[in-house]
């Protein structure tokens, strides 16, 4: 073994002091404005009795992470992930607060427009955080730590769909937001504080980088010329496409089942940490069984849960079933998860980590945006009950896709390994 490949596996092997406490921080930060976008968004809209067709419009503030790797390589290119992920969350913090004057006084247009400028800066805060991951820790403990990572985002989706409804269903829209904003200007002051340096010399480089406008095409251009990338970038446009599906339609539904907004937010705070639960548990197995035995039983479980909501748009049964059942698919999206993470970490490589993981993410997010945008049309039109049963249908082509991927994976494809 070379010296760059023993100094390379030495630190894929050691644990990086503090690495827990900075993963679960930077991944609540990164989930937190996301549920501003969809969740907190979603849920404003439905309380406002916005249309479907309007509420499905949600989905569209994903172009955000759809596009995110079009900028990507300037957060490997120009200054240090770091500095990009503290400086964007003050900036998310001021423009969440902002939202707060026109969501109290029910002002649609404005708070549109106003998530529109924090989906973009949660976007790229996405690029620095994951970057800062993939450059601060070794593809082992990469692995180590994705359950973690996983948990603590899925923990802000929890307050965010959760704490943060709830307090907007007893107090009002602008303490909603305006919490939201303070929990990211706390978190910003905190990284400053807590944040490791990471040594540049701990990047997977093969040579030099090359300058200027040629390093930001190469960035693009490594990640499509990794083996059977063609197969790859399939699953990961369809993988979640029958998740992304139901999540669109899924608060509308819950509303018309009889949830208000206050027994909205208790129940998904509860989903959240059961989807918290499968993800530790599937990236414990992950992590023992590897990538290669997991991932098809993964798909399976994620896609066996959707029918569930089919089920209760047809019957329409009381809240005794309908809260269980809400559960159970939250327990099988957090399985979900920790597979498709894991993944998604196995594509990114060389020395523009942050881009491949941009790009790579954004991919998965498109499926969430022409799937979501459309949705609002599709259930006005067919009804809930059609809706989710092709939501469920639309699960299947990932199931097979992981079938594919996997049978092409060598033996020893374990996710740390």
């Amino acid at each position: 073994m070379t010296a760059p490949a023993a100094e390379a596996s030495e630190r894929s092997n050691r644990r990086e002091p503090g690495a827990m406490a900075w993963v679960t921080t930077t991944y609540f930060a990164e989930g937190l404005p996301y549920s501003v976008v969809h969740q907190i968004a979603s849920q404003f809209f439905t309380a406002m009795h916005a249309s479907l067709e309007s509420i499905g419009l949600v989905s569209l503030y994903g172009l955000a992470w759809n596009l995110k790797f079009a900028w990507s390589p300037l957060v490997d290119l120009l200054g240090t992930v770091r500095r990009w992920l503290i400086v964007l969350e003050l900036l998310l913090a001021a423009s969440i607060a902002w939202i707060a004057w026109p969501a109290h006084h029910g002002d649609l247009g404005a708070v549109a427009r106003a998530l529109v400028v924090v989906a973009v800066l949660a976007a790229t805060h996405d690029i620095a955080i994951d970057g800062f991951y993939l450059q601060g820790l070794g593809q082992r403990q990469q692995a180590a730590y994705a359950g973690l990572r996983v948990a603590a985002y899925r923990v802000a989706l929890l307050v965010g769909n959760g704490v943060l409804v709830w307090l907007a269903g007893t107090t009002s829209w602008r303490t909603c937001f305006l919490a939201a904003a303070v929990l990211m200007a706390a978190l910003a002051g905190l990284h400053h504080l807590l944040l490791p340096r990471p040594d540049a010399s701990s990047d997977d480089t093969s040579g030099k980088k090359p300058a200027g406008a040629i390093r930001f095409v190469d960035a693009f251009l490594s990640f499509f010329r990794q083996p059977r990338a063609a197969l790859s970038i399939a699953l990961v446009l369809v993988f979640r496409l029958g998740d992304a599906m139901m999540f669109s339609m899924s608060t509308p539904l819950q509303r018309d089942l009889g949830m208000d907004l206050r027994m909205r937010g208790l129940v998904g705070g509860i989903g959240t940490a059961l989807g918290i639960a499968g993800t530790i548990v599937a990236a414990g197995i992950i992590s023992r069984k590897g990538l290669r035995s997991t991932l098809v039983p993964i798909a399976l479980v994620q896609g066996a849960a959707l029918p569930i909501y089919a089920a209760l748009a047809a019957v329409r049964p009381g809240l005794g079933l309908v809260i269980p059942a809400v559960l159970i698919e939250q327990l099988a999206a957090g399985v979900g998860t920790a597979g498709f993470s894991v993944y998604l970490m196995r594509l990114c490589a060389g020395q523009y980590k942050a881009s491949h993981f941009a790009i790579a993410s954004a991919l998965m997010s498109l499926a969430a945006t022409v799937s979501g945008s459309a949705s609002g049309y599709i259930a006005k039109a067919v009804g809930y009950t059609w809706f989710f049963s092709l939501a469920s249908v639309a699960a299947v082509p990932g199931i097979v896709l992981a079938m594919i991927v996997v049978s092409k994976m060598p033996e020893q494809s374990a996710a740390g390994r």
